[in-house]
């Protein structure tokens, strides 16, 4: 899926919603637990609830490889059900991987092939050579994360280059754009982070921008939706507990695409003031 047929399912869904599969078996409804794999089970409650919402979603890998064999396995059921339900989803691995050479190959190959997502998060930390290898999949997006919401983005992120003056994760925004195009290149940008994306928008005009950090991490719709949009919304904001977890009683599909379907509100008024659908 490229940029133009991403920009097309925002608009035919007037949304730009994506919803992180952070499915942790401890905190899904009890009487899903007595199911043979109770993680799909919410997951495809979940995605069959809100996939006319959604132009995304965001397994977090760490919830599936927490589990062993059996995560994995219930991994690959969720994006085979993604699959047939709407195969226009753009599907995010949410990995954070970040090696070199073969190992990187191997990762490309385990995400793009065995597992057929669209895209997975990386962390640029060791240069091309982490990302060089999902470039080589041109149908594919490599995610690359630059200004993250954590509290201890602080620690590396700001860091100032003496000499160019650039501090750290606009260095990542400018040479990862020379990567790949805006086919191939998309950057996190916490929505904590908000305000600096008027900023980050001079850098990465061009490029879609996975914006975490809306909903239980306090994130602002209106502040990433005002300072982040491009002519082409550029944007994929994501909620996960808020929306997954809105309910841990037996109605939990039911509130989760009520709490989807109030972003996705929210989010077609943002793109009829940009006037982009």
């Amino acid at each position: 899926m490229n940029r133009k047929q991403l920009f097309q399912q925002i608009q035919k869904k007037k949304s730009f919603l994506c919803i992180g599969l952070d499915t942790d078996i401890e905190k899904i409804p009890q009487h899903l637990l007595q199911l043979e794999d109770p993680v799909f089970e919410f997951n495809k409650a979940i995605v069959d609830a809100t996939q006319h919402l959604a132009v995304a979603y965001k397994p977090n890998l760490a919830f599936y490889e927490a589990n062993g064999p059996k995560g994995w396995e219930s991994l690959a059921k969720t994006v085979d059900h993604i699959r047939k339900t709407d195969a226009n989803i753009f599907l995010i691995a949410d990995a954070k991987r970040g090696d070199i050479g073969n190992t990187s190959a191997m990762y490309a190959k385990t995400f793009f092939e065995t597992y057929n997502f669209d895209a997975v998060t990386l962390a640029p930390y060791m240069g091309l050579d982490t990302v060089s290898p999902f470039l080589a999949y041109t149908d594919k997006w490599s995610v690359v994360l630059a200004l993250t919401s954590n509290k201890s983005a602080a620690d590396f992120q700001y860091l100032t280059d003496k000499k160019s003056g650039d501090k750290l994760f606009e260095s990542v925004l400018k040479t990862g754009q020379s990567w790949g195009n805006t086919d191939q290149i998309m950057f996190v940008v916490g929505a904590t982070k908000a305000k600096a994306l008027t900023e980050i928008r001079k850098i990465a005009p061009d490029s879609f921008l996975l914006v975490p950090g809306i909903g239980a991490q306090g994130g602002s719709l209106e502040e990433v939706s005002n300072f982040g949009m491009n002519d082409h919304c550029g944007l994929l904001v994501n909620s996960s507990r808020g929306i997954i977890f809105a309910s841990n009683e037996i109605d939990f599909a039911k509130k989760a695409a009520e709490s989807a379907k109030e972003l996705q509100i929210e989010m077609e008024t943002h793109l009829r003031q940009k006037s982009l659908i």
